[in-house]
């Protein structure tokens, strides 16, 4: 890549203050310096003295070789900052370290960093990033498993653009279907989907001449420290690394803050100024990661009595540019392939592709809404099939305590889905309204999903890679401080964790204190991430609070640290994906019942119901918010969130154009808690920030199946997507 320079003195950027900010942390923009408001102060509020503003140069292409770069004469105070400007390697580590923090040679998908431009004015910085011109030679791009296979296009990853790619087998396959008596095939597609966090990305970095600081909307802090240990080339104790409060995330501030932390962080090494980054809307939604659209395969063997006796499932996820999470969405995705149900024998293949796409990533539930709704859709159809009731079908099938799991594990714990069942269909009235839609052809449908989610990381994730740490200390004024990196985000970590401490310890709510994260003073106890922070973390700091209930009447600071360690009833092969993915499970079942419009094919949803055993909740105020929460936005994703792509370029650009629920959408929800208890958790409490998202869409669809006596084998079920299905003759 070759830069063309107008004035070589200006064209990387002003000249640097020489002098750094003196400054012990920021300072929340306010009207009136120095008064309470009680109102939290988000990234974009904060101010540093001397604070310059940033914005990003983005690639407009999808797949493209940078042949030069024309950046007009900078002014004063202004910075250009770049790949250069990388002390160390220029690769955010997450699983693998391939992601630049900025493209240098190649671009490989639209909305692709290029530079930073950074300076006083928001409005100056538009103008200059107006200004400049790239010059791109264009390479065919890759979009999807046709395009791989295509030897006119190079790949982008690899001989074969794979990411990653396994293999599960349990049980002789082969053999089930050699002898069964019909096989029972089907092929089902869902979307890419937003996360719509109510703010947006950001982060700001502050240089004091020896660390750097970074503040930022984040679920990981030590994610963030990691890629940036990696990025400045530094030692750890040099990088500082604090949790602003963060208004919403669901996924999406897990891996992509490393980036923009990077950006920040050099930025400010640059300019010798604190740096504020801060994304608008459509910004966020053109460049940040989304939900894996994935291509889901499955095919039953059926002996002569209608038994299934073997399955086979392939599942094709598109990661996007880099590889970022792919591998552990896939894996998980792979261990719900074969849903709550006992099958005898299965093969699962899973790969993710890669594309010239924005990156695909972390968002909640992590692959398995992809697997649960072609599980769930596939023994649904199947049931029609063979002239039998869905959900009784599906019944016949549950797995038990003792069953083997797809990893060949086994069911610890009792599985309460019978009970849970019985209770949805009281609550929904399904069999009866089931039964009088089929026969009416009223446009109208009910259905319903099973699903769980496994709780906390995969196998020995926690115990061989996250090895989680806690601390509490007793502070001089006899108050409790909680020490974790685990990260407020609205899920309401704050008051579940500060409850669990503060009954232990048998003191007032009041006595215990919670921050937000900074990594100078926290331990790292892994990311608030796979709905691991009430169960793990959570229990770690009731042991915790356990031992320090016994030295509370010691004088002065207290510390009590506490590691994780694995149940000794978990037995996990990494290499050959067998024995216990989770620790254990949460439990799950909806009912959906809708309205299908003979006209204009639009969906109405007019009652949702859900069962959840998510075993003792700590706060059931805090869980009821999750659940609807959960429950909104799997409607959405269900119904109305397309997010379409074209040349690489996302159609659906702002808030305007990608449609997420309102709360006139939908009915208010029915549901109840279905408590058991967890041994290893914290007061018998499992997981329950993804679970309520699981199972929404099969149910949609399983209702809207019922409603217009067709398969549904693609989410959203758009109008236009029924459109097609009413008048396919296949």
């Amino acid at each position: 890549m070759k830069e063309k320079k107008k004035d070589s003195t200006a064209v990387r950027g002003g000249t640097a203050s020489t002098s750094r900010a003196s400054i012990s942390g920021p300072v929340p923009r306010q009207d009136a310096p120095g008064k309470i408001s009680g109102v939290a102060s988000y990234i974009g509020d904060l101010c540093f003295e001397g604070m310059l503003y940033a914005r990003t140069l983005r690639s407009t292409v999808p797949r493209a070789r940078i042949v030069s770069i024309d950046i007009p004469a900078m002014p004063e105070g202004y910075f250009v900052v770049d790949a250069r400007d990388v002390p160390g390697k220029n690769g955010v580590h997450m699983l693998t370290d391939e992601q630049p923090f900025f493209a240098e040679e190649r671009v490989n998908y639209v909305g692709e960093p290029i530079l930073l431009v950074t300076g006083p004015e928001r409005g100056k910085i538009d103008q200059i990033l107006r200004g400049i011109r790239v010059e791109y030679e264009e390479i065919p791009p890759v979009f999807g498993e046709e395009d791989s296979k295509n030897p006119r296009i190079p790949p982008l990853f690899g001989e074969r653009n794979l990411f990653c790619e396994y293999e599960i087998r349990r049980g002789e396959v082969e053999e089930a279907f050699f002898d069964a008596d019909f096989v029972f095939e089907g092929c089902y597609h869902t979307g890419a989907q937003e996360h719509v966090y109510l703010e947006p990305q950001g982060t700001a970095g502050v240089f004091d001449g020896e660390r750097v600081t970074v503040y930022g909307s984040m679920q990981c802090p030590y994610y963030v420290k990691t890629a940036l240990v990696g990025g400045l080339g530094w030692k750890e104790d040099r990088i500082r690394v604090v949790q602003a409060t963060t208004g919403g995330a669901f996924g999406g501030k897990e891996e992509y803050p490393s980036i923009i932390a990077g950006h920040v962080a050099f930025a400010a090494i640059k300019t010798g100024r604190p740096v504020l980054l801060v994304f608008d809307r459509a910004e966020d939604v053109v460049c940040t990661t989304k939900r894996h659209p994935s291509l889901i395969r499955m095919r039953t063997a059926v002996d002569d009595r209608g038994a299934i006796r073997g399955m086979e499932i392939d599942i094709a996820l598109d990661g996007g540019a880099y590889v970022g999470l792919s591998p552990v969405v896939l894996q998980r995705a792979m261990f719900a392939a074969t849903g709550v149900y006992r099958i005898p024998c299965i093969r699962v293949k899973g790969r993710v592709f890669a594309t010239n796409s924005v990156p695909t990533g972390a968002f909640r539930g992590f692959g398995a809404p992809q697997a649960f709704f072609a599980v769930e859709m596939h023994m649904h159809s199947l049931a029609e099939k063979l002239r039998k009731d869905p959900l009784e079908f599906k019944r016949s099938y549950l797995l038990s305590m003792g069953d083997p799991t797809v990893t060949d594990g086994r069911m610890k714990q009792e599985v309460p889905l019978p009970r849970m069942i019985d209770r949805l269909c009281k609550l929904s009235g399904y069999e009866k309204k089931h039964r009088a839609y089929k026969k009416e052809k009223t446009r109208r449908g009910i259905g319903v999903s099973l699903f769980f989610h496994g709780c906390a990381f995969t196998g020995s994730g926690e115990k061989d890679k996250i090895k989680a740490k806690v601390l509490l200390k007793k502070e001089d004024d006899e108050s409790v401080s909680i020490l974790v990196s685990n990260v407020e985000m609205g899920q309401g970590a704050q008051t579940t964790l500060k409850k669990i401490v503060a009954e232990t310890l048998g003191c007032g709510l009041e006595r215990v204190r919670y921050d937000n994260p900074d990594t100078d003073r926290v331990p790292d106890s892994g990311p608030t991430v796979a709905s691991r922070t009430v169960m793990i973390v959570g229990g770690l700091l009731a042991k915790a609070a356990g031992r320090l209930k016994r030295r509370m009447d010691e004088k002065g600071e207290v510390k009590i640290e506490e590691r994780y360690v694995q149940p000794p009833h978990i037995e996990w092969d990494q290499d050959t994906f067998t024995g216990d993915a989770y620790p254990v499970y949460s439990w799950g079942a909806n009912a959906v019942e809708v309205e299908v419009d003979p006209v204009t094919f639009e969906v109405r949803v007019i009652g949702v119901w859900g069962i959840y055993d998510v075993g003792t909740p700590i706060d059931e105020r805090i869980v009821g918010g999750q659940i609807e929460g959960g429950i909104s936005q799997g409607l959405g994703y269900a119904t109305i969130e397309l997010l379409q792509k074209e040349n690489g370029r996302l159609r659906q650009k702002n808030l305007t154009d990608y449609i997420i629920p309102s709360s006139m959408d939908f009915p208010d929800p029915v549901y109840e808690l279905f408590s058991s208890s967890y041994e290893h958790g914290p007061f018998g409490a499992k997981c329950a920030g993804e679970l309520p998202f699981v199972g929404v869409a099969p149910a949609v669809a399983a209702a809207v199946q019922n409603a217009i006596g067709r398969p549904v084998r693609r989410l959203p079920v758009s109008p236009e997507y029924l459109f097609e299905a009413e008048h396919d003759e296949d």
